[in-house]
């Protein structure tokens, strides 16, 4: 095999391709446990300007150029506040409101953002069936991140929530839609990375942008927190290490390495999948538990990922079962 073909092969294997949404997904459940002992912009900080050096540290050993142009440095540092700064203090600040498996649906909503932009910016075909999946999966964002009570209201016609001003305090008082501020973060750094791989190798830039956007949280972490590691224990620092060293480095280096190469529409649907995960350790691990329709909300999501990804598959399948439905009734119709 030449080198040539080792990245296409690479991006094949399940395993690398599932890797970087168990990472973020049991990632998650680790932050949300020791998010009590510590403040949101610390650990937001450390999360990602650890796993920054270690990511920039692998690259001097695997031997990838290092050299970016001036432009490129200012594609980093925009791909920094964005998916830096940007989205790991909302996903921090979220996380202290919400569930680690709600979270992570919320922040997994992001391939929707990312099929529209990739469309109009690289005319990445989306399809009939890939436009029903990302409607699919708005509807099942709508179940997870809006209140119970709303859903159920709105089934009986009833508005009066939407007067004076509940339903504004109801939503800012959750950390959904600071979930969603950072899935629309994390979906534009995910199209900021074809900008970057053009004047930078995509997995140093991805560990430079670590450390960029880790900066800002630190400032933040000591203008608003005092003294946040004073209170972690030995199996919170056990769980930031986890993050930082598997969920950020591990994860991301290998993330933004397939969203250099391929199809940025099916490789953001397989986000879908970290909550899958994010679910099921959090509730093995911290007994968080979901109502009725935030499970259909989740089903709905993974219906969503199933056609976002398959959608080629399906319309073959599709096509081949009209054409043979076709040539079985020709006889019968001559006849």
């Amino acid at each position: 095999m030449d080198s040539s073909t080792a990245p296409q092969t690479a991006t094949r294997n399940p395993l690398v391709l599932i890797a970087p949404f168990f990472l973020w997904g049991t990632a998650m459940v680790a932050m949300k446990g020791a998010m009590p002992h510590t403040g949101p912009f610390f650990m937001a900080g450390v999360r990602l300007v650890p796993a920054g050096v270690v990511v920039l540290l692998a690259t001097l050993l695997l031997g990838r150029p290092q050299a970016i142009s001036r432009r490129g440095w200012l594609w980093v540092a925009l791909f920094a506040l964005v998916d830096g700064t940007l989205f790991q203090g909302f996903l921090a600040a979220g996380l202290q409101r919400t569930g680690a498996g709600l979270g992570s649906v919320m922040i997994d909503s992001q391939p929707l953002a990312v099929a529209v932009m990739a469309r109009g910016l690289f005319g990445e075909y989306i399809g009939a069936l890939g436009w029903i999946g990302l409607l699919w999966g708005i509807a099942g964002i709508g179940l997870l991140g809006l209140p119970d009570e709303w859903i159920l209201s709105l089934l009986h016609g009833d508005t009066a929530w939407l007067t004076g001003g509940t339903a504004l305090n109801t939503l800012l008082q959750g950390g959904e839609w600071l979930m969603l501020l950072a899935a629309l973060s994390m979906a534009t750094g995910t199209i900021l990375i074809r900008y970057v791989c053009r004047h930078a190798d995509p997995v140093v830039a991805t560990g430079w942008h670590m450390v960029l956007g880790g900066i800002p949280l630190f400032v933040l972490s000591a203008l608003g927190e005092v003294q946040p590691w004073q209170g972690l224990t030995g199996l919170d620092w056990g769980a930031i290490a986890y993050s930082t060293l598997f969920g950020s480095a591990l994860a991301y280096g290998i993330f933004f390495w397939l969203a250099a190469q391929g199809n940025l529409t099916s490789l953001s649907a397989l986000t879908f999948l970290t909550p899958v995960f994010a679910l099921l350790f959090g509730n093995l691990f911290l007994g968080e538990t979901l109502s009725s329709l935030q499970w259909v909300g989740v089903s709905f999501t993974l219906v969503s990922i199933y056609l976002i990804n398959q959608r080629d598959a399906i319309t073959q399948k599709l096509r081949q079962w009209v054409v043979a439905s076709g040539a079985a009734t020709s006889p019968a119709e001559s006849d």
